[in-house]
């Protein structure tokens, strides 16, 4: 079956598939950030602070049940379309099930250009591309497999004059030993003046490339600065990994960006979310607190130099990574609007901090959580967890066995599992077996959308 997007008669310039994000958002335009952002949808989730917000106001609440498909373009491949459009100038530009970037007309649907032949393997997903113009030089930045290319963004030809012939690969800045590892990045940059800070997606097991976060200028796709996310000897947070080898490690990697980032840019402070590191779910061969796995960096992003951060899961082995890029938003307290940043996390929580200064805006309380019982392994003895906002997402340990099934046929062996499974918050893996609510793929996932699976399991 092949992928059709489509959009419908009552049109602000920007698609529907984004719309039902907004509808019923109550905030005030005088409320938001970097206002000049919300007459337009020029950015991945509408803007660079990532609000998936737009004051333009023709779909309502009260019309929506009444719009009709103007037009329908039919892809030239099929499979799962992830990606989030953007439009600049009346051009809506998106990415194809299988990598061919489109540029379609916004009003009408006609194809304007397309870029790129399929790419159909298991990692070929795009969450979209990134726009960069000044005066009559506009781009297109997307990725296919670990390569980025800058397009023209009128007709789609590879601008020459960018790396080798219009690519770069984003191996280029990271050591000699990572340069034959797997990195391809799928959601799309983030764009700070003349620069794109690229996410990386990284293999999770031994042997993962390290997700450093580089910045490569947009002319000329030279490396403009690196952040290592496992710290060198003498960078700060290099003391919490007790393999003092970790950052060139042949088995230890990742720490890497792979939801995206956003960008204050009258601050000009950029936001980047980190993974977990590798190998994920065992930690025997990194303990530590591992520092700049599982934060919320603040880094200048003129220079990469690191402001503050934030530690959302020590020593993770649950793959507790933040799975979306934070939101930049305003908070009023006591008459006072703040400056904030918001993650959330797989685990239910919003964490949210003062953007400027890294303060949290609520009481954070580093809680005592369960030991392993692995042989080698080390879990972090505490936690943090946000006393505000309250987590959208059920806990385990909040579940009953009423709320399994009743119609399931194994039903009893499914109580037997309940009744004797470990539910408590952060129980390690075992080799008996751990009930974890929220699973692995929420609370949060890319994006920001919401999940609440639930996973049983034996390790």
């Amino acid at each position: 079956m092949k992928t059709i997007l489509k959009s419908f008669s009552v049109f602000d310039v920007f698609t529907v598939l984004s719309l039902l994000l907004l509808i019923g958002c109550g905030t005030e335009k005088s409320e938001l950030p970097q206002e000049k952002y919300y007459v337009t949808w020029s950015s991945y989730l509408g803007d660079p602070g990532r609000s998936h917000y737009s004051t333009l106001s023709q779909i309502t609440k009260e019309n929506v049940g009444q719009l009709k498909v103007a037009w329908t373009y039919e892809a030239p491949d099929w499979g799962q379309m992830q990606m989030n459009p953007i439009v600049v100038d009346s051009i809506l530009y998106g990415v194809t099930a299988a990598l061919r970037v489109v540029a379609l007309n916004a009003e009408t649907g006609k194809e304007i250009w397309q870029f790129g032949d399929s790419v159909k393997v298991w990692h070929s997903t795009s969450r979209g591309v990134s726009y960069w113009g000044s005066g009559q030089d506009k781009r297109i930045l997307c990725t296919r497999g670990p390569h980025l290319f800058a397009l023209n963004a009128l007709n789609g030809e590879p601008i020459s004059s960018f790396g080798d012939n219009g690519k770069i690969d984003l191996r280029s800045g990271m050591p000699d030993n990572a340069k034959d590892k797997f990195v391809i990045s799928n959601t799309p940059g983030t764009i700070f003046k003349d620069l794109i800070v690229m996410p990386l997606r990284v293999s999770e097991g031994e042997g993962a490339a390290p997700g450093d976060v580089m910045a490569f200028n947009i002319i000329t796709g030279k490396l403009q600065w690196v952040f290592h996310t496992i710290p060198y000897p003498g960078e700060e947070g290099f003391e919490t990994w007790e393999d003092s080898t970790a950052y060139k490690s042949p088995i230890i990697g990742a720490a890497n960006n792979w939801a995206g980032m956003a960008v204050d840019e009258e601050a000009e402070i950029l936001y980047v979310p980190t993974g977990s590191a590798a190998p994920d779910f065992y930690g025997g061969v990194r303990l530590g607190s591992n520092l700049y796995a599982n934060s919320l960096v603040a880094l200048n992003a003129n220079t990469g130099e690191r402001l503050w951060h934030f530690q959302f899961t020590h020593h993770d082995i649950w793959d507790r990574d933040p799975p979306a890029p934070p939101n930049l938003l305003t908070v009023e307290r006591d008459g006072k609007k703040i400056p904030a940043v918001a993650q959330v996390t797989k685990q239910g929580y919003v964490f949210v901090f003062n953007r400027l200064t890294g303060e949290p805006l609520f009481d954070i309380k580093e809680t005592p959580v369960p030991p392993s019982g692995l042989d080698g392994e080390q879990a972090w003895p505490t936690q943090p967890i946000p006393i505000k906002p309250k987590p959208y997402a059920r806990m385990s340990q909040d579940l009953m066995a009423e709320d399994i099934s009743p119609f399931a046929k194994n039903r009893a062996e499914l109580l037997d599992i309940f009744n004797t499974a470990d539910k408590r918050q952060y129980a390690p893996p075992n080799i008996t077996p751990n009930l974890l609510l929220p699973g692995y793929d929420g609370g949060a996932e890319w994006g920001g959308r919401l999940l609440t699976p639930m996973r049983a399991f034996y390790m």
